[in-house]
């Protein structure tokens, strides 16, 4: 199979950092894009100042306004966001048509056949970061390599402003020395079982059959296989379809009050809302998803009429479903929101773009 040649751009702090554009006061200071202190919010985006004292996006506000009183908390301007990223996408769209957007602030570029300096992926990264910098005066990080799978792990190696550059030949030797949960796709349970069955670097991972890994993780087990060895096929996609949003938790200990199921879903309906008008869309279907502490899966999902219109009626919906299962008369170890149903608001479609691998690398 010919190499391929990929890169992912991931802009630095992206909601934090336009703020601090628009916003010079704020700039050198703690800055926080999300919910505020005073409400169940939690922190879409934050500035690297605010990361040093531990803030990072998902969290609660009400925490992060603990471990950083004096920050600066700001509810997010999603339509300047969406204004700015289209600005970026353009920047892509002079380089490939094979650009495949993740979000507002990161994508894949395949550059494998543009012939701009001379097909060098990095030089083309190059080029990307410094427009993007000169138009507008934000920062963005590349990771350039011969699959989606390295090149996002490339891309924040460096950050923020980085480069960072992994060849066909470093490929697998790369992953061997990467802890699994540097690997995109491996969040924290997974992490955690994987660790209790001795895996925590991709040599670790490496050792494993793809028959003896399909057994542990399932059809995710065969991904497993293939990225420990460096391998990835998947092609970047511009016209790829988004069904759904969703987010979910396990807890360290099973939960049995009602009332902190509640407070969860809050803080994952907010989560939600806010990666739902990130990536601009609406939606129509909320489903809650329950495992009960003996691993038994329920859903109960509403569709409405009109689209949901913001976190408080998602969570309305979210407690109404809660109580069509059994939750508080049994135990709950896992809780997950998720929407469907999505139709695009008013937003120029964007393409999408991959990466980079082979020889002309350097």
């Amino acid at each position: 199979m010919e190499n391929r040649k990929i890169i992912h751009i991931d802009m630095d702090a992206f909601f934090a950092s336009v703020e601090q554009r628009d916003n010079p006061e704020y700039q050198g200071k703690p800055v926080i894009v999300g919910g505020l202190p005073d409400k169940r919010g939690v922190v879409a985006a934050c500035s690297y100042e605010a990361r040093q004292f531990g803030i990072h996006s998902a969290m609660p506000s009400s925490r992060a306004y603990r471990l950083c009183p004096s920050a600066i908390f700001i509810r997010p301007r999603i339509d300047i966001y969406r204004e700015v990223s289209t600005e970026i996408q353009s920047i892509f769209k002079r380089y490939t048509d094979l650009v495949e957007p993740l979000s507002l602030d990161e994508a894949y570029l395949d550059v494998t056949k543009c012939t701009e300096f001379q097909g060098s992926a990095t030089l083309i990264a190059r080029s990307i970061k410094k427009t993007i910098k000169d138009e507008t005066e934000l920062t963005a990080s590349a990771g350039v390599s011969y699959n989606k799978f390295l090149a996002k792990i490339a891309s924040d190696m460096d950050k923020p402003d980085g480069f960072y550059l992994i060849t066909p030949h470093q490929g697998e030797k790369f992953v061997e020395l990467l802890k699994v949960r540097k690997f995109h796709g491996v969040g924290k349970a997974t992490e955690a079982k994987m660790n209790a069955l001795k895996i925590y670097t991709g040599a670790d991972l490496k050792r494993w059959s793809e028959n003896a890994l399909v057994g542990k993780f399932g059809k995710a087990g065969r991904y497993y296989f293939q990225i420990s060895r460096g391998i990835d096929h998947r092609p970047v996609r511009n016209n790829r379809i988004r069904k759904s949003i969703g987010c979910e938790t396990t807890f360290q200990e099973d939960l049995a009050d009602v009332d902190v199921m509640l407070n969860k879903l809050h803080y994952l309906s907010e989560k939600v809302f806010l990666k739902l008008k990130e990536k601009g869309f609406s939606a129509k279907t909320v489903t809650l998803k329950v495992k009960y502490s003996d691993f038994v899966l329920i859903t109960r999902r509403v569709t409405r009429e009109n689209s949901v219109k913001g976190a408080d009626e998602m969570m309305g919906i979210l407690g109404q479903l809660l109580q069509k299962t059994e939750a508080g008369a049994r135990k709950v170890r896992l809780l997950g929101v998720s929407v469907s149903k999505l139709e695009m608001i008013n937003q120029p479609k964007i393409h999408q773009f991959s990466g980079d691998e082979q020889l002309n690398l350097l």
